[in-house]
């Protein structure tokens, strides 16, 4: 099983490059679905990387994907400018699942 990284910045795909995970650097919306479709096209992407500017501008396509598609597994990932996620997001998370104060 493959990762396969849908960037919007050279640097995130220079880096995920160098640790072997093949991608794309794509800056528009219909790019996007174009790089989705052909990392659904190939059979042996388990994993699809996503910077987390995507679920931000274009969340209408992220979350049809995660919604209506099991394989491959879509993970939304932080680039060279950090999170948008508040600094305890982890946490806060795992209290709404679960209903505990940690």
């Amino acid at each position: 099983m493959k990762l396969f990284l849908i960037s919007d910045n050279i640097d995130t795909y220079t880096g995920m490059r160098l640790s072997g995970i093949e991608g794309v650097v794509v800056h528009e919306k219909q790019e996007l679905r174009e790089a989705l479709e052909k990392a659904f096209s190939d059979k042996d992407i388990g994993i699809v990387l996503l910077t987390e500017k995507f679920g931000r501008e274009f969340p209408e396509i992220i979350d049809d994907v995660k919604l209506n598609r099991r394989l491959p597994l879509i993970v939304e990932i932080p680039d060279r400018h950090g999170t948008g996620r508040k600094p305890n997001f982890i946490t806060d998370y795992v209290n709404e699942a679960i209903g505990i104060k940690l």
